[in-house]
């Protein structure tokens, strides 16, 4: 029979909390800024695919529609894939045209220099 394993409370509390790790890391201007700019790609990576869901489409299918792959789509929802302004565009036109309304991705510049 396996005995249950022990953990060691007091290293346990020892371990600092997430968020007061992010902020201590966030004072560092140059951690600040890749912070942000992960936080807005993974943003513009949700409303993809938001989109293409409201849209009723697959991966395969938006990806067909766009002349790529469904690992092109998989990745830009992931946030993995950098995007052109083309491909943003005609990723608009695609769901856009799916929806019968205009389709808009947003982005927004940060605050930090």
């Amino acid at each position: 029979m396996r005995s249950k394993k022990q953990y060691d409370l007091v290293k346990i509390k020892k371990l600092s909390k997430f968020d007061d790790d992010l902020n201590g890391r966030l004072k560092n201007e140059k951690f600040a800024r890749r912070h942000i700019l992960t936080l807005k790609r993974m943003e513009l990576a949700h409303e993809i695919m938001l989109a293409r869901k409201n849209a009723n489409l697959t991966q395969k299918e938006f990806a067909q529609k766009l002349c790529t792959s469904q690992s092109f789509v998989a990745r830009a929802e992931n946030g993995n894939q950098n995007l052109t302004v083309d491909i943003l565009i005609k990723m608009a036109d695609v769901l856009a045209s799916k929806q019968k309304h205009p389709v808009r991705f947003e982005i927004i510049g940060s605050v930090l220099r």
